[in-house]
Parts: structure tokens; sequence; C-alpha cells
């Protein structure tokens, strides 16, 4: 099916003023759960933006058969940062572990780590967010990051199928201080999100579609008018989980968008 880039995309507050008067969100809060999972069923457990700050978490993570981080698991890709992740992964007892980067992991995307760019130049245009220089120029320079996560399936645009629940994972997100996997708004958009699979039972996005938890402090709308399109045009999942924008964290639900549940 065919999606078009929403003649808005490029001021998000707009559109979603404009989607939003022919559609409802609902939000339904559901009560943490009690005991194991029924028989039969799997239970998925879900977190994000943790900012390597998972050793310092005063709350445990809910048992479960499948753990999802939906990215910015680090605060600037740091091998250092990424390898105590890796460790603390590693003590959850989930059977199954989903990772994906966000904007934040800067040594996972190539237009950070690309061997001929220019280190100062890349630094200059991005900005520091109250990190050392030199800590965000060891992450750009650091080699095959990404193969220190062993404790965890890591995807990057791409798949994997677990109890027949087919997994879809990608980093990428509206242009949002020029950080990691950061593409410009509309076609360019649109044309990750055209690449996932049809038949993906739960995505794993960093950045949330437009309208839905993603409202930021100065009012500002940080998520994805065309990801909100295909989710609603195109696709067909059972759940839909993102991260990225602190202030739009909420209660995990259900949201009707157009009488579609995702």
């Amino acid at each position: 099916m065919e999606v078009c880039v929403h003649p808005l995309s490029a001021s998000p507050c707009l559109a979603w003023r404009d989607l939003s008067a022919s559609q409802r969100v609902i939000r339904v809060a559901v009560a943490p759960p009690v005991g194991p999972a029924p028989p039969g069923a799997a239970r998925v457990v879900c977190m994000s933006d943790t900012h390597a700050l998972t050793p310092h978490l005063r709350l445990s993570v809910p048992p479960g058969d499948i753990f999802i981080h939906a990215g910015d698991f680090t605060r600037c890709g740091h091998p250092d940062e990424v390898a105590d992740f890796n460790q603390w992964l590693g003590k959850l007892p989930h059977k199954h572990k989903i990772v994906i980067a966000g904007n934040h992991e800067l040594s996972f995307d190539k237009n950070f780590t690309h061997p001929l760019k220019n280190v100062g130049s890349v630094l200059d245009d991005i900005p520091t967010l109250g990190m050392a220089r030199d800590k965000l120029s060891d992450a750009i320079n650091s080699l095959n990051v990404k193969n220190l996560l062993t404790n965890c399936t890591y995807l990057e645009d791409a798949s994997v199928e677990i109890y027949g629940i087919k997994i879809y994972g990608t980093p990428w997100q509206p242009e949002f201080w020029k950080w990691a996997f950061n593409i410009p708004r509309g076609s360019a958009c649109l044309e990750k999100w055209m690449k996932i699979p049809l038949d993906t039972d739960i995505l794993v996005s960093h950045t949330p579609p437009i309208g839905h938890g993603d409202l930021c402090c100065s009012g500002v709308r940080a998520g994805c008018v065309e990801l909100l399109s295909v989710l609603q045009q195109r696709l067909n999942v059972k759940y839909h989980v993102f991260g990225h924008v602190h202030e739009g964290r909420r209660i995990p639900g259900i949201y009707l968008c157009k009488n579609k549940m995702f």
C-alpha cells in the first residue's frame, strides 16, 4: 500500500493538530503483572533511555520471557558504557533480550564512525549535551563497539523471531540535536519505515510516532508523522515499543487510532 508524506510533516505540532481532529488516542492504564505468565503466553518487558544508569536502578526489572530495550542505553556510545550495559544485561533472568540503538549511541552510527570522517568537524557540528569532548571523541573513534553486546540480540533495521513472534528493530528518528541515527523529516523517514516487514508483530523503534508520548517540555512534538502513517495505513503490528522523549513516558497501555489498536 502506498503511503505518502504528510503535507505538514516538517511541522510536527501542526501535523498533529491536523491529524488529531480525525482520530482518538486512548490511554489504557494496566496494573503491573503479578506472578508468572499464563501457560502458553510470553511476557515482554520493555525499557528505554537508561543512559548508562542501569547500575543505579532502584526498581527491579519485572521478570519475563523477552526483554526489550528501545535505545539510548548509553550517554554517548562510549565502549565502557556499552560494556557495562552488556554486563548488566547478562544478569537479567529473561531468556531473550532485544536491544536497538538510539540517538545517543554515536559509536553505532556509521555516519559518525566512518574512517574518512573528520572527528573535529563532527564534534563541532553537534552539541555536547554536557559531556566531555574527549569522551565523545573516544566514542566516535572506537571500532566495532556493537560487538560488545554479547548478551542480547542487537537489531538495526532487522528482524528476529521468538516463540513465533516477529520483532523488528530500527534506531532512526527525525532530526534531533544532530546526534546518531538522525534523518530529515518527510521522505527520508518514510523510506526507513517502508522497510518494516508487513508481518511484523512487535515494532521496536527509538522514536515515537507523532502524538504518542512525544510531547517535549518545550511544547514541541518530537514524534514522526510518517511513522504514524505507516503504522496506520500499512502495518498491523500488535505492539509498538519506543522511547526517546523522556517527558513522554507513560504507563504501558493500548492506543487506539482510527479504530486500530497498536
